[in-house]
C-alpha cells in the first residue's frame, strides 16, 4: 500500500474545501494550517507555490466577510443614533 504523503492530503482537504463557500472561522483556520506548514519548513518550493495561492484566495474570503460585517455594523450604528 502506497503511503499518501502530506502535500497530497494537504491538497486534497484543499479541494474539497474549495468545492464550498467557507466560513471565516474555516478560512482563517486553514490560513493558520498554511502558516505552521511555511513555518515549520514542510513544503518544497513547488508545493509552496501552490499553497501561497490557496492562502491569496482565503484571505480574499476573509477579507470580503470583514467588510461585509463592518459595512453591517456601520448601518446598525447609524440607526442607534
Amino acid at each position: 500500500m502506497k503511503k499518501i504523503s502530506n502535500f497530497a492530503l494537504l491538497m486534497l482537504k484543499y479541494s474539497i474545501m474549495a468545492k464550498k463557500e467557507l466560513s471565516y472561522n474555516e478560512a482563517f483556520s486553514r490560513l493558520q494550517e498554511i502558516q505552521d506548514l511555511i513555518e515549520g519548513n514542510k513544503l518544497d518550493v513547488d508545493e509552496l507555490s501552490l499553497v501561497l495561492k490557496e492562502a491569496a484566495g482565503l484571505l480574499k474570503t476573509c477579507k470580503d466577510k470583514l467588510f461585509v460585517v463592518n459595512e453591517e455594523t456601520q448601518k446598525i450604528l447609524q440607526n442607534i443614533q
